[in-house]
């Protein structure tokens, strides 16, 4: 992933404002603001590279909130995410 689209990028916006949820799963489930996410394959990719995490622990399949990491927070301020 080197360059972002625009649903990753709306993505990351909805979570770096506080809008989203995400399950604590080995294959995660974002909702926004209450409701899933429809692209789980783009949530997955963001986890998977590093760019959203959970904020907090909790049970398996809950839910907890979501925030960006550092190199999410890179993402969306427009610098290249390494591959």
């Amino acid at each position: 992933m080197t360059e972002l689209n625009h649903r990753e990028r709306a993505t990351l916006r909805a979570v770096a404002e506080g809008h989203a949820e995400i399950s604590c799963s080995c294959e995660p489930d974002l909702f926004v603001d209450g409701l899933s996410c429809c692209d789980q394959a783009t949530v997955r990719d963001l986890v998977r590279n590093g760019l959203i995490e959970a904020a907090a622990e909790g049970p398996c399949g809950g839910r907890v909130p979501a925030r960006l990491t550092a190199a999410g927070k890179r993402a969306l301020a427009g610098n290249p995410v390494a591959a």
